[in-house]
């Protein structure tokens, strides 16, 4: 009886073929753990190559090093955007720190001019008022003494009693040589009756600055200064001037 050999979709596969299939399979099994239950039977384990010749073992040991690796630098990374973080926050910090300190120096800075130009002094350091204000008698044109009078001795040093504008210097006639303040409040101050005078109009001076030297000039019986608080620079628009400079603080 004579036999014909399969051919086509029919035919047996080859040993080469049988054997990679089961190799494959064999892999399959191990990934899914079947393949230590299976592994007792003979005829499966005389087919079965070794772990390590299926090439699996090498891609499981270079995973978990590279695993290891990505772990390592994404925990490097997070350090260093925690550490990123943490560096932000500080700057943050100090800024808003440095900010306060800098708002309160200009706020000590605007209390310090404030009260700077708020302060006030005697005109004449260490006197009293020798004639008080409104007065009377035949000494004056008005009838009554239109400011005080500091005792002081000729060459006296004068002051500006706070910070202002110098509107008016030089003879006033009644006066003598006098100056005209106005003052930060929108006040003015007169001197009079200097023997010397030490600024000059438009000029800026402070509370306690020097501007003259006492005298005897103008009418006079004697040395001393004449003091008047005004609401304007000119004559007549007086008021007490003790009262002006007890509100500001001076003690008179």
């Amino acid at each position: 009886m004579a036999f014909t050999r399969a051919t086509g979709k029919h035919r047996r596969p080859s040993r080469m073929h049988r054997t990679t299939a089961r190799a494959a399979g064999v892999a399959a099994l191990t990934t899914t753990g079947v393949l230590s239950t299976l592994a007792a039977a003979p005829a499966l384990a005389a087919e079965t190559p070794a772990p390590e010749d299926t090439g699996l073992t090498p891609v499981i040991t270079i995973g978990d090093t590279v695993a290891a690796k990505i772990d390592a630098q994404a925990t490097a990374q997070q350090h260093a955007a925690e550490q990123k973080l943490a560096e932000q926050a500080a700057r943050v910090k100090a800024a808003a720190l440095a900010k306060k300190e800098r708002e309160a120096k200009e706020r000590a800075a605007r209390e310090a001019e404030r009260e700077r130009l708020n302060a006030f002094v005697p005109p004449i350091s260490g006197s009293y008022v020798s004639t008080g204000y409104k007065t009377g008698g035949s000494l004056w044109s008005s009838g009554s003494h239109t400011g005080i009078d500091f005792h002081a001795m000729t060459g006296t040093t004068v002051h500006a009693v706070g910070v202002g504008t110098v509107v008016e210097t030089g003879w006033g006639g009644a006066y003598g040589n006098q100056i005209v303040i106005r003052m930060a409040d929108g006040m003015y101050t007169q001197y009079g009756h200097l023997s010397s005078i030490g600024v000059t109009v438009g000029q800026q001076v402070t509370a306690g600055q020097q501007i003259a030297v006492s005298g005897a000039t103008g009418n006079v019986t004697g040395p001393h200064l004449h003091f008047e608080a005004r609401t304007s620079p000119d004559y007549g628009s007086d008021v007490d001037p003790v009262a002006y400079l007890r509100h500001h603080g001076v003690n008179v």
